[in-house]
Protein backbone atom coordinates (compact mmCIF):
# COMPACT_ATOMS: atom_id res chain seq x y z
CA UNK A 1 0.00 0.00 0.00
CA UNK A 2 1.13 3.61 -0.50
CA UNK A 3 2.81 5.12 2.57
CA UNK A 4 0.75 7.76 4.37
CA UNK A 5 1.71 10.45 6.83
CA UNK A 6 -0.25 8.84 9.67
CA UNK A 7 -2.31 5.76 10.40
CA UNK A 8 -4.81 6.04 13.27
CA UNK A 9 -6.17 2.96 15.03
CA UNK A 10 -9.68 3.45 16.40
CA UNK A 11 -12.51 5.84 15.48
CA UNK A 12 -13.81 6.45 19.00
CA UNK A 13 -13.53 9.58 21.15
CA UNK A 14 -9.93 10.46 20.30
CA UNK A 15 -9.00 9.09 16.88
CA UNK A 16 -11.37 11.16 14.71
CA UNK A 17 -10.27 14.38 16.44
CA UNK A 18 -6.64 13.60 15.61
CA UNK A 19 -7.70 12.71 12.05
CA UNK A 20 -9.51 16.03 11.65
CA UNK A 21 -6.58 18.08 12.92
CA UNK A 22 -4.00 16.24 10.82
CA UNK A 23 -5.98 16.28 7.57
CA UNK A 24 -6.75 19.99 7.95
CA UNK A 25 -2.98 20.48 8.21
CA UNK A 26 -2.56 18.68 4.90
CA UNK A 27 -1.60 15.20 6.12
CA UNK A 28 -2.78 12.12 4.19
CA UNK A 29 -4.28 9.85 6.89
CA UNK A 30 -5.73 6.33 7.08
CA UNK A 31 -8.17 5.66 9.94
CA UNK A 32 -8.73 1.98 10.77
CA UNK A 33 -11.87 1.02 12.73
CA UNK A 34 -12.62 -2.56 13.75
CA UNK A 35 -16.39 -1.97 13.78
CA UNK A 36 -18.98 -0.52 11.43
CA UNK A 37 -20.65 2.88 10.98
CA UNK A 38 -23.97 2.37 12.72
CA UNK A 39 -26.98 4.69 12.87
CA UNK A 40 -30.00 4.92 15.15
CA UNK A 41 -31.82 2.58 12.77
CA UNK A 42 -29.43 -0.20 13.77
CA UNK A 43 -30.53 0.01 17.42
CA UNK A 44 -34.30 -0.09 17.79
CA UNK A 45 -35.96 1.26 20.91
CA UNK A 46 -35.65 -1.91 22.95
CA UNK A 47 -34.37 -1.59 26.49
CA UNK A 48 -33.33 -5.25 26.49
CA UNK A 49 -30.68 -4.50 23.86
CA UNK A 50 -28.67 -1.33 24.31
CA UNK A 51 -25.04 -0.51 24.89
CA UNK A 52 -25.49 -0.34 28.67
CA UNK A 53 -27.42 -3.57 29.11
CA UNK A 54 -25.92 -6.62 27.49
CA UNK A 55 -28.81 -9.03 28.10
CA UNK A 56 -29.28 -9.64 24.38
CA UNK A 57 -25.89 -8.48 23.11
CA UNK A 58 -24.47 -5.12 22.14
CA UNK A 59 -25.98 -3.39 19.09
CA UNK A 60 -22.80 -1.41 18.44
CA UNK A 61 -20.32 -4.24 18.89
CA UNK A 62 -18.23 -6.12 19.37
CA UNK A 63 -20.37 -9.21 18.85
CA UNK A 64 -20.06 -12.46 20.77
CA UNK A 65 -18.76 -14.35 17.76
CA UNK A 66 -15.04 -14.76 18.33
CA UNK A 67 -14.21 -11.72 20.53
CA UNK A 68 -13.71 -13.14 24.04
CA UNK A 69 -11.60 -11.92 26.93
CA UNK A 70 -10.20 -13.77 29.92
CA UNK A 71 -11.13 -12.40 33.35
CA UNK A 72 -9.25 -13.51 36.47
CA UNK A 73 -11.37 -13.27 39.62
CA UNK A 74 -10.14 -12.23 43.07
CA UNK A 75 -9.67 -15.89 44.11
CA UNK A 76 -7.59 -16.61 41.01
CA UNK A 77 -10.23 -18.37 38.94
CA UNK A 78 -10.24 -17.70 35.22
CA UNK A 79 -13.37 -17.10 33.18
CA UNK A 80 -13.76 -16.83 29.42
CA UNK A 81 -16.15 -13.91 28.91
CA UNK A 82 -17.96 -12.82 25.76
CA UNK A 83 -18.74 -9.11 25.11
CA UNK A 84 -22.29 -9.53 26.44
CA UNK A 85 -21.07 -11.23 29.62
CA UNK A 86 -20.37 -9.76 33.06
CA UNK A 87 -16.87 -8.47 33.66
CA UNK A 88 -15.96 -8.03 29.98
CA UNK A 89 -15.59 -4.23 30.42
CA UNK A 90 -17.04 -3.58 27.00
CA UNK A 91 -16.72 -0.41 24.95
CA UNK A 92 -18.69 0.05 21.75
CA UNK A 93 -16.74 -1.07 18.68
CA UNK A 94 -17.97 1.22 15.92
CA UNK A 95 -17.42 4.59 14.28
CA UNK A 96 -17.78 7.09 17.10
CA UNK A 97 -17.10 4.38 19.67
CA UNK A 98 -18.94 5.09 22.90
CA UNK A 99 -19.73 8.63 21.75
CA UNK A 100 -22.43 7.20 19.45
CA UNK A 101 -24.48 5.86 22.35
CA UNK A 102 -23.16 7.52 25.52
CA UNK A 103 -25.06 9.64 28.00
CA UNK A 104 -22.89 12.54 26.77
CA UNK A 105 -21.85 14.13 30.07
CA UNK A 106 -19.07 16.59 29.15
CA UNK A 107 -17.00 17.17 32.27
CA UNK A 108 -13.71 18.96 32.63
CA UNK A 109 -11.47 17.39 35.24
CA UNK A 110 -10.82 19.50 38.34
CA UNK A 111 -7.35 21.15 38.61
CA UNK A 112 -6.60 18.89 41.60
CA UNK A 113 -7.19 15.81 39.44
CA UNK A 114 -3.93 16.55 37.64
CA UNK A 115 -1.86 16.66 40.84
CA UNK A 116 -3.37 14.04 43.13
CA UNK A 117 -0.04 12.94 44.62
CA UNK A 118 0.91 16.51 45.51
CA UNK A 119 -2.51 17.36 46.96
CA UNK A 120 -3.14 14.14 48.90
CA UNK A 121 0.17 12.27 49.22
CA UNK A 122 1.01 13.51 52.73
CA UNK A 123 -2.52 14.46 53.68
CA UNK A 124 -4.04 10.98 53.16
CA UNK A 125 -1.12 8.52 53.34
CA UNK A 126 -3.30 5.41 53.10
CA UNK A 127 -4.38 6.56 49.61
CA UNK A 128 -0.76 6.31 48.51
CA UNK A 129 0.17 3.15 50.38
CA UNK A 130 0.05 0.25 47.93
CA UNK A 131 -1.11 2.46 45.07
CA UNK A 132 0.68 4.09 42.15
CA UNK A 133 -0.90 7.49 42.74
CA UNK A 134 1.04 10.17 40.83
CA UNK A 135 0.71 13.63 39.33
CA UNK A 136 0.07 14.10 35.63
CA UNK A 137 2.98 15.62 33.68
CA UNK A 138 0.55 18.30 32.45
CA UNK A 139 -1.71 20.72 34.35
CA UNK A 140 -5.31 21.82 34.03
CA UNK A 141 -4.13 25.19 32.71
CA UNK A 142 -2.28 23.50 29.85
CA UNK A 143 -5.37 21.54 28.87
CA UNK A 144 -7.91 24.36 29.38
CA UNK A 145 -7.71 25.85 25.83
CA UNK A 146 -8.33 22.39 24.40
CA UNK A 147 -11.28 21.76 26.71
CA UNK A 148 -12.73 24.96 25.28
CA UNK A 149 -12.01 23.89 21.71
CA UNK A 150 -13.75 20.55 22.24
CA UNK A 151 -16.78 22.21 23.83
CA UNK A 152 -17.24 24.62 20.94
CA UNK A 153 -16.30 22.40 18.00
CA UNK A 154 -18.35 19.38 19.02
CA UNK A 155 -21.02 21.30 20.93
CA UNK A 156 -21.75 21.26 24.67
CA UNK A 157 -24.90 22.50 26.42
CA UNK A 158 -25.35 23.24 30.11
CA UNK A 159 -24.58 25.89 32.71
CA UNK A 160 -21.78 25.53 35.27
CA UNK A 161 -21.93 29.15 36.44
CA UNK A 162 -23.47 28.17 39.79
CA UNK A 163 -20.75 25.57 40.45
CA UNK A 164 -18.08 27.35 42.51
CA UNK A 165 -15.73 24.37 42.35
CA UNK A 166 -14.94 24.14 38.63
CA UNK A 167 -11.56 25.12 37.21
CA UNK A 168 -10.96 28.49 35.56
CA UNK A 169 -12.45 28.90 32.11
CA UNK A 170 -12.26 31.66 29.51
CA UNK A 171 -15.59 31.08 27.76
CA UNK A 172 -19.02 29.82 28.82
CA UNK A 173 -20.53 26.74 27.21
CA UNK A 174 -21.80 27.36 23.67
CA UNK A 175 -25.40 26.20 24.32
CA UNK A 176 -27.83 26.76 27.21
CA UNK A 177 -29.03 23.81 29.30
CA UNK A 178 -32.16 21.86 28.53
CA UNK A 179 -35.16 22.95 30.65
CA UNK A 180 -35.24 21.16 34.02
CA UNK A 181 -37.35 18.06 34.55
CA UNK A 182 -39.56 17.36 37.57
CA UNK A 183 -36.78 15.20 39.07
CA UNK A 184 -34.30 18.04 38.59
CA UNK A 185 -36.51 20.51 40.49
CA UNK A 186 -37.06 18.07 43.37
CA UNK A 187 -33.32 17.48 43.78
CA UNK A 188 -32.47 21.15 43.36
CA UNK A 189 -34.65 22.03 46.35
CA UNK A 190 -33.04 19.32 48.47
CA UNK A 191 -29.49 20.34 47.53
CA UNK A 192 -30.11 23.96 48.46
CA UNK A 193 -31.63 22.88 51.77
CA UNK A 194 -28.29 21.21 52.55
CA UNK A 195 -26.32 24.29 51.51
CA UNK A 196 -24.98 22.59 48.38
CA UNK A 197 -24.45 24.11 44.93
CA UNK A 198 -26.57 22.37 42.27
CA UNK A 199 -26.16 23.21 38.58
CA UNK A 200 -27.04 22.00 35.08
CA UNK A 201 -24.82 19.12 33.87
CA UNK A 202 -22.65 19.98 30.84
CA UNK A 203 -23.72 17.70 28.00
CA UNK A 204 -22.39 16.89 24.53
CA UNK A 205 -25.97 17.29 23.37
CA UNK A 206 -27.69 20.03 21.37
CA UNK A 207 -30.20 21.96 23.45
CA UNK A 208 -30.78 24.26 20.45
CA UNK A 209 -29.92 23.77 16.76
CA UNK A 210 -26.12 23.79 16.50
CA UNK A 211 -23.65 23.14 13.68
CA UNK A 212 -26.43 22.13 11.29
CA UNK A 213 -28.03 19.54 13.58
CA UNK A 214 -31.31 19.86 15.53
CA UNK A 215 -31.98 20.10 19.24
CA UNK A 216 -32.62 17.14 21.54
CA UNK A 217 -36.22 15.90 21.34
CA UNK A 218 -36.15 14.79 25.02
CA UNK A 219 -36.99 11.10 24.43
CA UNK A 220 -36.53 8.48 27.14
CA UNK A 221 -34.25 6.25 24.99
CA UNK A 222 -30.96 8.12 25.25
CA UNK A 223 -28.06 6.57 27.11
CA UNK A 224 -27.15 3.30 25.43
CA UNK A 225 -28.83 4.28 22.17
CA UNK A 226 -27.88 6.26 19.07
CA UNK A 227 -29.82 9.52 18.70
CA UNK A 228 -32.36 9.32 15.89
CA UNK A 229 -32.41 13.09 15.37
CA UNK A 230 -28.60 13.37 15.60
CA UNK A 231 -28.71 15.80 18.53
CA UNK A 232 -26.16 13.87 20.56
CA UNK A 233 -22.67 15.14 19.70
CA UNK A 234 -20.20 12.35 19.04
CA UNK A 235 -17.12 12.22 16.90
CA UNK A 236 -19.04 10.40 14.15
CA UNK A 237 -21.29 13.43 13.41
CA UNK A 238 -18.90 16.31 14.17
CA UNK A 239 -15.16 16.05 13.54
CA UNK A 240 -15.12 12.92 11.39
CA UNK A 241 -17.27 14.36 8.56
CA UNK A 242 -15.02 17.44 8.60
CA UNK A 243 -11.95 15.24 8.21
CA UNK A 244 -13.52 13.22 5.40
CA UNK A 245 -14.46 16.41 3.57
CA UNK A 246 -10.78 17.35 3.28
CA UNK A 247 -10.31 14.46 0.85
CA UNK A 248 -7.18 13.42 2.76
CA UNK A 249 -8.75 10.86 5.09
CA UNK A 250 -9.43 7.26 4.12
CA UNK A 251 -11.69 5.49 6.64
CA UNK A 252 -11.51 1.71 6.48
CA UNK A 253 -14.17 -0.20 8.41
CA UNK A 254 -14.12 -3.70 9.93
CA UNK A 255 -10.32 -3.63 10.01
CA UNK A 256 -8.66 -5.19 13.06
CA UNK A 257 -5.04 -4.22 13.69
CA UNK A 258 -2.83 -7.18 14.56
CA UNK A 259 0.41 -5.37 15.45
CA UNK A 260 2.49 -2.25 15.02
CA UNK A 261 5.48 -2.90 12.77
CA UNK A 262 8.99 -1.63 13.54
CA UNK A 263 12.28 -1.61 11.63
CA UNK A 264 15.73 -2.73 12.78
CA UNK A 265 16.31 0.68 14.40
CA UNK A 266 13.19 0.48 16.57
CA UNK A 267 11.14 2.98 14.58
CA UNK A 268 7.54 2.22 13.64
CA UNK A 269 6.98 1.67 9.92
CA UNK A 270 3.21 1.10 9.96
CA UNK A 271 0.71 -1.55 11.01
CA UNK A 272 -0.45 -5.02 10.01
CA UNK A 273 -4.22 -5.46 10.00
CA UNK A 274 -6.95 -7.86 8.94
CA UNK A 275 -9.67 -6.53 6.63
CA UNK A 276 -13.34 -7.57 6.74
CA UNK A 277 -12.58 -10.69 4.67
CA UNK A 278 -9.85 -11.74 7.08
CA UNK A 279 -7.01 -10.91 4.69
CA UNK A 280 -3.82 -9.55 6.25
CA UNK A 281 -2.47 -6.24 4.96
CA UNK A 282 0.37 -3.90 5.84
CA UNK A 283 -0.21 -0.14 5.90
CA UNK A 284 3.06 1.85 5.87
CA UNK A 285 2.98 5.16 7.72
CA UNK A 286 5.30 7.83 9.03
CA UNK A 287 3.36 8.06 12.32
CA UNK A 288 1.17 5.56 14.18
CA UNK A 289 -1.56 6.84 16.53
CA UNK A 290 -3.18 4.28 18.85
CA UNK A 291 -6.71 5.21 19.94
CA UNK A 292 -8.32 1.90 20.72
CA UNK A 293 -9.40 2.41 24.39
CA UNK A 294 -7.40 1.48 27.48
CA UNK A 295 -7.88 -2.28 27.22
CA UNK A 296 -7.50 -2.66 23.46
CA UNK A 297 -4.63 -0.18 23.15
CA UNK A 298 -2.67 -2.05 25.83
CA UNK A 299 -3.50 -5.34 24.12
CA UNK A 300 -2.17 -4.04 20.80
CA UNK A 301 1.10 -2.77 22.27
CA UNK A 302 1.64 -6.04 24.15
CA UNK A 303 0.96 -8.03 20.97
CA UNK A 304 3.45 -5.90 19.00
CA UNK A 305 6.50 -7.99 19.84
CA UNK A 306 9.76 -8.03 17.94
CA UNK A 307 13.46 -8.64 18.44
CA UNK A 308 13.94 -5.16 19.89
CA UNK A 309 10.71 -5.27 21.90
CA UNK A 310 10.29 -8.87 23.12
CA UNK A 311 7.82 -7.84 25.89
CA UNK A 312 5.73 -5.68 23.59
CA UNK A 313 6.04 -2.16 22.29
CA UNK A 314 6.70 0.44 24.99
CA UNK A 315 6.86 -2.24 27.67
CA UNK A 316 10.54 -2.31 28.62
CA UNK A 317 9.71 -1.56 32.26
CA UNK A 318 6.52 -3.65 32.44
CA UNK A 319 4.11 -0.71 32.66
CA UNK A 320 1.93 -1.33 29.62
CA UNK A 321 -1.42 -2.62 30.82
CA UNK A 322 -0.81 -1.66 34.46
CA UNK A 323 -3.02 0.70 36.51
CA UNK A 324 -6.27 -0.26 34.77
CA UNK A 325 -8.96 2.03 36.13
CA UNK A 326 -12.62 2.48 35.39
CA UNK A 327 -15.11 4.19 37.62
CA UNK A 328 -16.69 2.72 40.69
CA UNK A 329 -20.21 4.14 40.50
CA UNK A 330 -21.62 4.58 43.97
CA UNK A 331 -24.68 6.43 45.20
CA UNK A 332 -28.17 5.75 46.47
CA UNK A 333 -31.77 5.16 45.47
CA UNK A 334 -34.79 6.91 46.92
CA UNK A 335 -38.55 6.36 46.90
CA UNK A 336 -40.99 9.25 47.13
CA UNK A 337 -44.68 9.73 47.93
CA UNK A 338 -45.08 11.99 44.90
CA UNK A 339 -44.47 11.53 41.20
CA UNK A 340 -40.85 12.27 40.30
CA UNK A 341 -41.02 11.01 36.71
CA UNK A 342 -42.40 13.16 33.89
CA UNK A 343 -41.13 11.10 30.91
CA UNK A 344 -38.85 13.90 29.70
CA UNK A 345 -35.41 12.74 28.63
CA UNK A 346 -32.56 12.33 28.90
CA UNK A 347 -33.26 12.24 32.62
CA UNK A 348 -29.88 13.26 34.02
CA UNK A 349 -29.70 17.02 34.32
CA UNK A 350 -28.61 18.18 37.78
CA UNK A 351 -25.29 17.69 39.59
CA UNK A 352 -23.23 18.84 42.54
CA UNK A 353 -19.44 19.00 42.85
CA UNK A 354 -19.34 19.89 46.56
CA UNK A 355 -17.83 16.46 47.32
CA UNK A 356 -15.43 16.09 44.41
CA UNK A 357 -12.47 17.29 46.51
CA UNK A 358 -11.95 18.57 50.03
CA UNK A 359 -13.53 15.64 51.87
CA UNK A 360 -11.82 15.17 55.26
CA UNK A 361 -9.40 12.23 55.27
CA UNK A 362 -10.27 11.22 51.68
CA UNK A 363 -8.18 11.55 48.52
CA UNK A 364 -10.81 13.01 46.25
CA UNK A 365 -14.46 12.09 45.86
CA UNK A 366 -17.00 12.22 43.05
CA UNK A 367 -19.38 14.38 41.15
CA UNK A 368 -22.92 13.36 42.15
CA UNK A 369 -25.83 13.62 39.72
CA UNK A 370 -29.24 12.16 39.03
CA UNK A 371 -29.31 9.24 36.65
CA UNK A 372 -30.63 8.87 33.12
CA UNK A 373 -34.15 7.54 32.66
CA UNK A 374 -34.32 3.98 33.91
CA UNK A 375 -36.24 1.94 31.37
CA UNK A 376 -38.54 -0.74 32.80
CA UNK A 377 -36.10 -3.64 32.58
CA UNK A 378 -33.35 -1.58 34.22
CA UNK A 379 -35.74 -0.51 36.97
CA UNK A 380 -36.90 -4.01 37.94
CA UNK A 381 -33.40 -5.47 37.74
CA UNK A 382 -31.48 -2.70 39.46
CA UNK A 383 -33.66 -0.36 41.45
CA UNK A 384 -35.47 -2.70 43.84
CA UNK A 385 -35.85 -1.79 47.48
CA UNK A 386 -34.42 -4.15 50.13
CA UNK A 387 -36.85 -6.94 50.91
CA UNK A 388 -38.81 -6.66 47.67
CA UNK A 389 -38.86 -10.05 45.90
CA UNK A 390 -37.60 -10.46 42.34
CA UNK A 391 -40.95 -11.81 41.11
CA UNK A 392 -44.54 -12.35 42.18
CA UNK A 393 -47.38 -10.13 43.37
CA UNK A 394 -45.29 -8.06 45.81
CA UNK A 395 -42.72 -7.38 43.10
CA UNK A 396 -45.40 -6.23 40.65
CA UNK A 397 -47.00 -3.99 43.24
CA UNK A 398 -43.66 -2.34 44.01
CA UNK A 399 -43.07 -1.59 40.32
CA UNK A 400 -46.61 -0.22 39.85
CA UNK A 401 -46.30 2.04 42.86
CA UNK A 402 -42.74 3.32 42.58
CA UNK A 403 -41.64 3.27 38.94
CA UNK A 404 -42.80 6.87 38.62
CA UNK A 405 -41.80 7.76 42.20
CA UNK A 406 -38.10 6.97 42.43
CA UNK A 407 -34.83 8.83 41.94
CA UNK A 408 -31.27 7.51 41.59
CA UNK A 409 -28.27 9.65 42.54
CA UNK A 410 -24.75 8.44 41.86
CA UNK A 411 -21.29 9.46 40.74
CA UNK A 412 -18.01 8.11 39.33
CA UNK A 413 -15.73 7.63 42.33
CA UNK A 414 -12.14 8.83 42.01
CA UNK A 415 -10.14 5.60 41.86
CA UNK A 416 -6.68 5.04 43.24
CA UNK A 417 -4.46 3.53 40.51
CA UNK A 418 -3.24 0.07 41.42
CA UNK A 419 -0.21 -1.61 39.83
CA UNK A 420 -1.74 -5.10 39.98
CA UNK A 421 -4.98 -4.02 38.27
CA UNK A 422 -3.92 -4.78 34.75
CA UNK A 423 -4.32 -5.92 31.16
CA UNK A 424 -2.08 -8.65 29.77
CA UNK A 425 -2.49 -10.88 26.73
CA UNK A 426 -3.57 -14.44 27.33
CA UNK A 427 -0.95 -17.05 26.40
CA UNK A 428 -3.54 -19.49 25.04
CA UNK A 429 -6.85 -17.83 24.11
CA UNK A 430 -7.09 -16.10 20.74
CA UNK A 431 -9.86 -14.25 18.96
CA UNK A 432 -11.42 -15.30 15.65
CA UNK A 433 -8.47 -13.77 13.74
CA UNK A 434 -5.86 -15.58 15.80
CA UNK A 435 -4.79 -12.54 17.86
CA UNK A 436 -4.12 -13.17 21.59
CA UNK A 437 -7.00 -11.73 23.62
CA UNK A 438 -6.95 -9.34 26.56
CA UNK A 439 -6.64 -10.84 30.01
CA UNK A 440 -8.00 -8.71 32.90
CA UNK A 441 -6.93 -9.18 36.51
CA UNK A 442 -6.54 -7.36 39.81
CA UNK A 443 -8.70 -5.59 42.37
CA UNK A 444 -9.58 -2.06 43.37
CA UNK A 445 -7.41 -0.26 45.89
CA UNK A 446 -9.00 -0.30 49.39
CA UNK A 447 -9.17 3.50 49.52
CA UNK A 448 -11.30 3.50 46.37
CA UNK A 449 -13.95 1.52 48.26
CA UNK A 450 -13.63 3.92 51.18
CA UNK A 451 -14.25 6.95 48.95
CA UNK A 452 -17.19 5.19 47.32
CA UNK A 453 -18.81 4.46 50.69
CA UNK A 454 -18.50 8.13 51.66
CA UNK A 455 -20.13 9.21 48.39
CA UNK A 456 -22.96 6.75 49.02
CA UNK A 457 -23.70 8.47 52.33
CA UNK A 458 -23.68 11.91 50.64
CA UNK A 459 -26.11 10.68 47.97
CA UNK A 460 -28.50 9.29 50.57
CA UNK A 461 -28.43 12.56 52.50
CA UNK A 462 -29.27 14.48 49.31
CA UNK A 463 -32.23 12.20 48.56
CA UNK A 464 -33.57 12.48 52.11
CA UNK A 465 -33.31 16.27 52.02
CA UNK A 466 -35.25 16.16 48.75
CA UNK A 467 -38.17 14.32 50.37
CA UNK A 468 -37.37 10.63 49.92
CA UNK A 469 -39.45 8.41 52.22
CA UNK A 470 -37.01 5.50 51.89
CA UNK A 471 -33.40 5.30 50.71
CA UNK A 472 -30.83 2.57 50.32
CA UNK A 473 -27.21 2.61 49.16
CA UNK A 474 -25.56 1.52 45.95
CA UNK A 475 -22.09 0.40 47.07
CA UNK A 476 -19.02 -0.71 45.19
CA UNK A 477 -17.65 -4.21 45.13
CA UNK A 478 -14.14 -5.51 44.66
CA UNK A 479 -12.91 -6.97 41.41
CA UNK A 480 -11.25 -5.71 38.27
CA UNK A 481 -12.03 -2.13 37.40
CA UNK A 482 -12.59 -1.12 33.79
CA UNK A 483 -15.85 -0.73 31.96
CA UNK A 484 -17.08 2.23 30.03
CA UNK A 485 -14.63 4.73 31.58
CA UNK A 486 -11.51 2.57 31.31
CA UNK A 487 -8.18 4.37 31.67
CA UNK A 488 -4.61 4.21 32.95
CA UNK A 489 -2.94 1.34 31.09
CA UNK A 490 -0.52 3.52 29.07
CA UNK A 491 -0.10 6.33 31.57
CA UNK A 492 1.80 9.47 30.64
CA UNK A 493 4.78 10.66 32.65
CA UNK A 494 8.26 12.11 32.49
CA UNK A 495 10.08 9.00 33.74
CA UNK A 496 10.23 6.06 31.28
CA UNK A 497 10.65 3.69 34.21
CA UNK A 498 7.24 4.53 35.67
CA UNK A 499 5.16 5.48 32.62
CA UNK A 500 4.52 4.41 29.04
CA UNK A 501 4.23 7.69 27.12
CA UNK A 502 5.69 11.18 27.61
CA UNK A 503 3.70 14.39 28.17
CA UNK A 504 2.89 14.48 24.43
CA UNK A 505 1.58 10.91 24.58
CA UNK A 506 4.49 9.56 22.56
CA UNK A 507 5.95 6.18 23.53
CA UNK A 508 9.17 6.71 25.47
CA UNK A 509 10.79 3.97 23.41
CA UNK A 510 9.42 4.74 19.93
CA UNK A 511 9.38 8.36 18.79
CA UNK A 512 6.74 7.99 16.07
CA UNK A 513 4.06 6.07 18.00
CA UNK A 514 1.50 8.06 20.02
CA UNK A 515 -1.32 6.82 22.25
CA UNK A 516 -4.37 9.09 22.32
CA UNK A 517 -7.21 7.76 24.45
CA UNK A 518 -8.10 7.28 28.12
CA UNK A 519 -5.24 4.84 28.64
CA UNK A 520 -2.80 7.75 29.07
CA UNK A 521 -4.72 9.17 32.05
CA UNK A 522 -2.61 8.99 35.20
CA UNK A 523 -5.75 9.21 37.32
CA UNK A 524 -9.35 9.18 36.11
CA UNK A 525 -10.95 11.97 38.12
CA UNK A 526 -14.36 11.93 39.75
CA UNK A 527 -16.01 12.70 36.42
CA UNK A 528 -16.86 11.04 33.12
CA UNK A 529 -13.54 11.28 31.22
CA UNK A 530 -14.66 11.68 27.59
CA UNK A 531 -14.16 15.46 27.34
CA UNK A 532 -10.64 15.05 28.76
CA UNK A 533 -9.90 12.41 26.11
CA UNK A 534 -11.16 14.81 23.43
CA UNK A 535 -9.25 17.82 24.77
CA UNK A 536 -6.03 15.82 24.99
CA UNK A 537 -6.54 14.58 21.42
CA UNK A 538 -6.64 18.20 20.23
CA UNK A 539 -3.53 18.99 22.28
CA UNK A 540 -1.48 16.05 20.97
CA UNK A 541 -2.58 16.54 17.36
CA UNK A 542 -1.57 20.20 17.51
CA UNK A 543 1.86 19.22 18.79
CA UNK A 544 2.24 16.61 16.07
CA UNK A 545 1.47 19.16 13.37
CA UNK A 546 3.70 21.77 14.96
CA UNK A 547 6.55 19.30 15.33
CA UNK A 548 6.32 18.33 11.67
CA UNK A 549 6.49 21.97 10.65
Amino acid sequence: MPRVKAVIIGAGAGGPIVAKELTQAGWPVVLLERGQWYTANDCRKDDLRNQRNSTLGHPFGPDDDGNPRVVVTANGQQRLVEPSGPGYSNNAACVGGGTLSYGAMAWRFHPNDFQMKTVYGAQVPRAVEGSTLADWPITYDELEPFYEKAEWELGVSGDVSTDPFHGPRNKPLPMPPLPPTREHLILEKGAKALGLHPFHIPMLRNSVPYNGRPACMRCRWCVGFACEVDAKCGTQNTVLPTALNTGLLELRLQCMVKEILVDEHGKATGVAYFDRQGQLWEQPAEHVIVSGSAIESARLLLNSKSRLFPQGLGNRYDWVGRNLQGHTYTGAFGLFDQDTYDDVGPGAGIAICDYNHGNPDLAGGAMLANEFIRLPYQFVSGLRAPGVPRWGAAHKEFVRRFYRRSIAVQGPTQEMPFFESRVTVDPQVRDKLGIPVARLSGNKHPHTIEIGDAMTAKAEAWLKASGAIQTWPKKAGQGTSGGQHQAGTCRMGNDPRTSVVDRWCRLHEVENVHVVDGSVHVTNGGFNPVLTIMANAYRVAGHLVGGAK
